[in-house]
C-alpha cells in the first residue's frame, strides 16, 4: 500500500476499530488489513507510527459518525474455548453447543455470542500446494474436456465434441484433438498420436479414472482397461491414475484444458471436426508454445526443445489394436469366434480363456494374460483351425445325445452321423448339431431320405443334407397338390358313392398325416415364440 493508506490503517487499528468498518472507510481488502493488524500486534514498534504535524492533515481521516463501538471485552465464550473445539471436531453445530453451553456450564450469554464465537473458530486458512518440479522427459498428464461447439455430419445441429489434451509436465507442451466419440481404441490413440507429436515418449502417463483407461480404481494396484494397457506397454510408459475425486494431481493438463477453452475456443464455431484439429494446432505452434510461462519465467518452445532429446525413443512399427473377449473351451479343445473353431490347447476343456482378435490373426491367451496359442484369422465362417493330431475322437456325452436323436430320425441319419464323426471327431459335432437340428422344419423322413441320398454320393456334407432335405420337402408338397387336383376331378363321385370309405388312392396314410401335423405345430410354435419375443424386446 502506499504510505498514507498504510498510516490511516494502522492509526484506525490503534483506535481499535473494528476491521470491518476499516474496510469500509478505506476500500481496502479485509485480508489486508488482517495482514497489518497481525504485524501491527506482533511488533509496535515496527509498524509505521502515525502522522503527525503537516502530514496528519494529509493523511489523517475523519472518524465515522456516530463513533464505532470500542470492543475492550473478549468474548464469554473464551473461557469455554476447550469445550467448544472439542464439539466442533465432532461437528456439530452452533445452536446445540450453546444448548449444552447453558445447561452444563452456566453460560448466561447470547446465542449470537456462540454463533460468532464458532464461526471465528471455523474459519480456516486457505489450502497450500507445494510446486513440484519435474525431470525433462519424465511425466506427461492426459484429460478430457469439452470443444467448441461443431456442425454435426449430415445436419445442422451443432454439438461440442471431446478435447483430449496431452501436457508434458516439465516444458508444458501441450497436444490438442477433438474428437466425436470416445472408446477404449479412440482413446489409446489419441495417446499414440501425441506420443509422435512430442517425438518421443514420456517415463509415466498421469490420468483420470475415466472407464476408457481405468476399469478399477486403486491407489496401489489399479486394473488398466487392456487396450490401453497393451498401448502403453508397446511404448514402454507406465501408467499413473490419480487418486479418486483428486483433479490436482494432474492440475497442469486441468490449467491447459481451461486455456484452450478460455482463449483458443471462446466463442468460436467450427464447420467441421478436422477444421477445429486444424485451428488448435495452429493456435499451439503460434502461439501457445511461444508464450513466457508465469512461474518457469521461459518459453514453453524454448523448454520443449530442451526437453524433446530426454523423451524415449519411438518403436518402429505402431500399436496393432484388437477386441478382447472371454470364452469357455468347448469339449472339441477349440474356441469359437465368428462362427470358426480355433485350437486353444494347452487350455484345458471347460476352462475360461481370453481372446484377442485383431486385423489378422487371433491369440489366445490365459487369464493372467500368458500367451497360449496364435491362429491366423480364417477368411470363411465356418473354418476349423485345428491340426490333425489334436483332434479328439472319444465321444462325449454330448456326442452321445446327437447320436441318439439322430437315430430316432432314421437308419440313415444315424448312419451318417456316425461316419462324420468318425472323420472328423468332436469338432464336427457342429454339423452333427446341424442336420438333427433339420427336424424343425422338414419331417423326419425327408431328413431320412436325403441322408441315404448323401451316402450314395459320398458326400459327407450339413449343407448338403440341407439342400437334399429341402428339395425333398418341396417334391413331396407338389406331388400332395397334384393328386389332390386329380382326386377332386376323376374320383370325386366315387367318394360320394362311399363317403365312409377308410382306403381311396386320394387318402393317406396316417404316418404321412402325423409328420405333417407335427411340422406345422413346430412351425405355429416357432411364430408364436418369435412374437413372444418381439413383444418383450419392444416392452423393453
Amino acid at each position: 500500500m502506499k504510505p498514507n493508506q498504510r498510516a490511516t490503517v494502522i492509526t484506525l487499528l490503534q483506535r481499535n476499530t473494528p476491521q470491518r468498518e476499516i474496510a469500509r472507510i478505506t476500500g481496502i481488502d479485509r485480508k489486508t488489513i488482517r495482514s497489518y493488524h497481525q504485524r501491527w500486534l506482533l511488533d509496535p514498534a515496527n509498524s509505521p507510527g502515525v502522522a503527525t504535524g503537516s502530514e496528519a492533515v494529509a493523511t489523517q481521516i475523519p472518524p465515522p459518525w456516530p463513533p464505532a463501538p470500542v470492543s475492550t471485552s473478549a468474548s464469554l465464550c473464551e473461557v469455554h474455548r476447550d469445550f467448544i473445539q472439542a464439539q466442533l471436531l465432532l461437528r456439530r453445530n452452533a445452536m446445540g453447543i450453546y444448548q449444552d453451553l447453558v445447561d452444563a456450564h452456566g453460560f448466561t450469554g447470547a446465542y449470537n455470542s456462540v454463533k460468532r464465537f464458532v464461526r471465528a473458530l471455523r474459519q480456516k486458512a486457505p489450502e497450500q500446494f507445494d510446486r513440484l518440479s519435474f525431470l525433462p522427459g519424465e511425466e506427461m498428464q492426459v484429460d478430457y474436456g469439452e470443444g467448441a461447439p461443431t456442425l454435426v455430419p449430415g445436419t445442422d445441429r451443432y454439438k461440442k465434441p471431446r478435447l483430449f489434451v496431452a501436457t508434458l509436465r516439465h516444458s508444458r507442451r501441450s497436444f490438442r484433438r477433438v474428437v466425436w466419440k470416445s472408446s477404449q481404441q479412440v482413446w489409446a490413440q489419441l495417446h499414440e498420436q501425441a506420443f509422435r507429436y512430442f517425438g518421443g515418449c514420456p517415463q509415466y502417463v498421469v490420468l483420470d479414472n475415466l472407464k476408457e483407461g481405468v476399469l478399477r480404481p486403486d491407489l496401489y494396484e489399479p486394473e488398466l482397461n487392456p487396450v490401453y494397457a497393451a498401448m502403453l506397454d508397446h511404448y514402454s510408459v507406465v501408467a499413473d491414475p490419480a487418486r479418486v475425486r483428486d483433479p490436482n494431481r494432474k492440475g497442469t493438463v486441468e490449467h491447459a484444458i481451461g486455456h484452450t477453452q478460455a482463449t483458443a475456443l471462446k466463442g468460436k464455431r467450427f464447420e467441421s471436426i478436422e477444421a477445429q484439429n486444424e485451428h488448435l494446432e495452429h493456435w499451439e505452434t503460434n502461439w501457445a508454445s511461444k508464450r513466457i510461462h508465469g512461474s518457469e519465467r521461459q518459453q514453453v518452445q524454448a523448454m520443449f526443445e530442451a526437453e524433446r532429446r530426454h523423451l524415449k525413443p519411438l518403436p518402429l512399427l505402431g500399436m496393432q489394436y484388437f477386441t478382447q473377449g472371454v470364452r469357455t473351451v468347448c469339449d472339441d479343445s477349440c474356441v469359437r469366434v465368428d462362427h470358426s473353431s480355433y485350437a486353444a490347447r494347452p487350455a484345458a476343456i471347460g476352462s475360461k480363456v481370453l481372446v484377442r482378435i485383431f486385423e489378422r490373426r487371433i491369440e489366445i491367451r490365459d487369464l493372467q494374460g500368458a500367451l497360449l496359442r496364435t491362429h491366423a484369422k480364417a477368411e470363411r465362417p465356418g473354418s476349423v483351425v485345428l491340426p490333425a493330431d489334436e483332434r479328439v475322437f472319444n465321444p462325449s456325452r454330448e456326442t452321445r445325445l446327437i447320436l441318439r436323436q439322430a437315430k430316432e430320425i432314421g437308419q440313415h441319419a444315424s448312419r451318417l452321423c456316425e461316419l462324420m464323426f468318425a472323420a472328423e471327431g468332436r469338432v464336427g459335432q457342429r454339423k452333427l448339431w446341424g442336420i438333427v437340428g433339420l427336424t424343425k422344419r422338414y419331417p423326419g423322413s425327408c431328413i431320412d431320405g436325403a441322408c441315404a441320398q448323401a451316402l450314395a454320393q459320398g458326400v459327407y456334407s450339413y449343407n448338403h443334407v440341407k439342400t437334399l432335405s429341402e428339395r425333398l420337402f418341396a417334391s413331396a408338397m407338389a406331388s400332395m397338390d397334384e393328386e389332390s387336383n386329380h382326386g377332386s376331378v376323376g374320383d370325386a363321385g366315387a367318394l360320394e358313392d362311399d363317403p365312409l370309405a377308410q382306403q381311396h388312392d386320394l387318402i393317406r396314410q396316417a404316418d404321412e398325416y402325423a409328420d405333417l401335423f407335427t411340422h406345422a405345430a413346430m412351425l405355429a410354435g416357432a411364430a408364436v415364440s418369435r412374437a413372444m419375443d418381439a413383444a418383450q424386446g419392444g416392452q423393453a
